[in-house]
């Protein structure tokens, strides 16, 4: 089972639009890793985001690619400064592969929960638009971080 934990592309900044947006080049980014994962053969069961407009879209791009006859989902308990325990009890209990769009810190401490059973240990540096995908065996509930992409490499 894989777990795919991906922060919103950039976005556009506040002073130019409160409510965030992705800018162009986040777009781009995000358009670019869509296209990359899905010729990587990845798939998931399900997409979910926030509902901040960043994250919707960057999560409407991905579902775009990824499941291309379903929509993203807006999921309550992901926002930036969200605790993490309840969508880590919720992965823990499922059996599919999922994408979560989000933001920091929220996705650094529910990466950091799950692999090092302590959301205050850090495990992984995210990246705007880049995509950490956390991998675990079917009968274990140990997870791993099995790689990482940033959008600079695949450009």
């Amino acid at each position: 089972m894989n777990i795919y934990l991906m922060q919103h592309g950039r976005p556009v900044p506040k002073e130019e639009n409160p409510d965030r947006p992705l800018s162009d080049k986040g777009r781009g980014d995000v358009e670019r890793m869509a296209a990359f994962l899905r010729k990587a053969g990845v798939s998931v069961q399900a997409i979910f985001h926030s509902g901040k407009t960043r994250a919707r879209e960057t999560a409407e791009i991905m579902a775009s690619k990824l499941q291309p006859n379903r929509e993203s989902l807006e999921k309550k308990g992901l926002s930036p400064l969200d605790d993490v325990k309840g969508i880590a009890h919720e992965i823990e209990k499922g059996q599919r592969d999922l994408m979560i769009v989000g933001h920091l810190p929220h996705l650094a401490k529910l990466a950091s929960l799950l692999t090092a059973r302590n959301e205050s240990i850090p495990v992984v540096s995210f990246q705007q638009g880049g995509v950490v995908c956390l991998g675990t065996a079917e009968e274990e509930k140990s997870w791993a971080v099995a790689w990482m992409v940033v959008p600079e490499i695949i450009s």
